[in-house]
Formats: C-alpha cells, sequence, structure tokens
C-alpha cells in the first residue's frame, strides 16, 4: 500500500516525464528538420560550444552510452560535419573536431533552437525557472548517491 510520500513521488515521475517528452518532440522538429538526430545535434553542439573534445569523454558529456559515439561520430564524419584529429601528446586519445560545415549548420540551426526552448519555457517566470533548476539539480544530484 502506497503512503502519501509514495503517492507523491510518483505522480511528481510521471508528470516531469510527460512534461520531458512534450518539450523534446517540440525540440527535436527543428533539428530533424536540418537532417541531424537528438544525439548528433548534441554532439555537435558541443565542439561547437566547447571546442574540440576526446571521443572518450562526449558521451558523459551529452549522457550517452560511449559504444554509440563511436556510431554517432562516424556518421558526422561521413556527413563532412565534424573530423578525427589524433593527439600529438597520446596517440590513444582521438579528438572529435566540428568541421567548417559543422559550425554553419550549428550557426544556422542554433539560433532557432535556443528561440524554440524559450518559447516552451516562456509560460514560466524567470523566478520560476530559476526555483526549477535549482529543484531540477537537486532531484538529479540526490538520485546520483542511490
Amino acid at each position: 500500500m502506497e503512503n502519501e510520500s509514495t503517492a507523491t513521488s510518483l505522480k511528481l515521475f510521471i508528470v516531469l516525464s510527460r512534461a520531458y517528452k512534450a518539450i523534446n518532440e517540440h525540440v527535436n522538429k527543428v533539428i530533424q528538420a536540418a537532417g541531424l538526430n537528438p544525439t548528433e545535434f548534441a554532439v555537435l553542439e558541443l565542439l561547437y560550444h566547447k571546442g574540440d573534445q576526446p571521443l572518450q569523454q562526449i558521451g558523459a558529456k551529452i549522457l550517452l552510452a560511449s559504444g554509440s559515439i563511436t556510431y554517432v561520430v562516424d556518421k558526422l564524419e561521413h556527413k563532412g560535419l565534424l573530423n578525427r584529429i589524433a593527439c600529438p601528446k597520446d596517440r590513444r586519445v582521438i579528438y572529435a573536431h566540428i568541421s567548417d560545415d559543422g559550425k554553419k549548420l550549428i550557426q544556422d540551426i542554433f539560433p532557432e533552437h535556443a528561440e524554440q526552448i524559450d518559447k516552451l519555457m516562456s509560460s514560466l517566470t524567470e523566478e520560476e525557472k530559476t526555483a526549477a533548476i535549482e529543484l531540477l539539480k537537486k532531484l538529479g544530484l540526490s538520485a546520483g548517491k542511490f
């Protein structure tokens, strides 16, 4: 039998999951219209904003299993949107480097992507957004302890 805390926790989980799904569906339309899937976009956006990244670290930064990174990087490299570059100091390390075509693509679609997210979040005040950020951060950090 559920107690009140468990029932509220379950409701929160469902509401959070539904909100994420609804927001993600809208956001992904812009990305897919550009011929990318959300993971490809996340890799390119990371490289564009943070610079070259070791392949081994990309997965953790965009929340993707490391085995999938090779596949995504292969696809992006095949599309001419990034290149692999060997580390001059350690031959075991390979960096992903966004190409000029990759930069142009991100420069073309990122403003619309950001605008879409801003519209989707516009039902919240700035104070509510800040509160949501803090609460969700707290939730995520505590979940990592289990």
